[in-house]
């Protein structure tokens, strides 16, 4: 992040003082830099009274590859990973409905209802199959619509997925049941620094004037996540009686240092699932597309490239 930031100074020249003095401004560019980079334009879509923003790029002609972002999260969370992908296959993320850029309105946003959410903007887009990618919630989500529209999704990768009773508590579960506050909503500059050590092992690193302007964002979001937290515990929905239901090949990635959702979840899916792979990336935390891009990319293209030749 910071050589990009130098990259855009030298580039900019005069106008750098003016994306110093704006936070927003410079995290804009940023982003735009990185979609030119990874091949993506942004775009927007209404869908059922709802305004969808997502990325997409790549052959209009290859299979799609769609990436489903976790709670609090973006579409932005995928953007270097995507560089990897748009090659060859035609990429679209999403910020879901109550995240990023998309509407926000007071509505359900629990796990089933994104999953429909999710159907109906694949059917507005016409596509008929797809891979799956999805971190956190997101793979929650993911696994979910796999077990409800198996004659859609060609293949399903679960990076730190949600929706799984593991064996070993995670310790933002431990921390929830004690009582605790929950370490993923911020309500402090401070606590936004507390939630980048808990989330990765070596966080990416950001500018202070941009972190304190993306701590400022999670703050302002504070009373929103907390009712969709709220939401998706309520109305939590077990993965453990759906994964049968999965048809396509399934790959389980996980940061061996992931404090949100621990990696023995991954004894329980392996053994429910039709066609499992596992990757463990160690020294890592809970995402990994954004802590280390490229080596995450090499084992989803690992897997992809199996799918394949399981086809021939």
């Amino acid at each position: 992040m910071k050589k990009l930031i130098l990259g855009l100074i030298l580039l900019l020249g005069g106008s750098a003082t003016t994306l110093y003095l704006c936070p927003a401004a410079l995290l804009a560019t940023v982003q735009w830099v990185e979609q030119q980079r990874a091949n993506l334009g942004a775009k927007r879509l209404t869908v059922s009274d709802l305004s969808i923003h997502y990325y997409q790029g790549g052959p209009i002609d290859g299979e799609t590859i769609l990436m489903i972002h976790g709670f609090a999260a973006s579409k932005d969370n995928w953007l270097r990973f995507a560089r990897y992908f748009t090659d060859d296959y035609q990429v679209i993320a999403l910020d879901l409905p109550g995240f990023g850029d998309s509407s926000k309105p007071y509505a359900s946003y629990d796990i089933g209802t994104q999953v429909e959410r999710l159907a109906a903007f694949t059917q507005a887009l016409k596509i008929k199959k797809l891979h799956l990618i999805g971190n956190s919630m997101g793979g929650h989500i993911g696994a979910l619509y796999a077990a409800r529209y198996p004659e859609q999704v060609l293949s399903v990768a679960l990076l730190g997925n949600a929706g799984i009773n593991s064996p070993e508590k995670s310790e933002l579960i431990k921390r929830l049941e004690r009582g605790e506050a929950n370490p993923l909503i911020v309500k402090t500059a401070e606590e936004f620094d507390q939630l980048l050590a808990f989330v990765f092992v070596e966080a990416p690193a950001i500018p202070e004037r941009l972190k304190h302007y993306l701590a400022d964002r999670s703050i302002a979001n504070r009373g929103h996540n907390e009712r969709i937290f709220a939401q998706l515990v309520s109305r939590y929905i077990p993965l453990e009686p759906v994964l049968p239901k999965i048809q396509a090949p399934t790959l389980l990635l996980w940061g061996a240092q992931d404090r949100v959702l621990h990696v023995s979840s991954i004894e329980v899916m392996q053994p429910l699932l039709r066609r499992p792979s596992v990757a463990i990336m160690q020294d890592c935390g809970h995402a990994p597309m954004l802590e280390r891009p490229q080596e995450t990319a090499e084992h989803y293209q690992a897997f992809l490239h199996g799918v394949v030749a399981g086809r021939e």
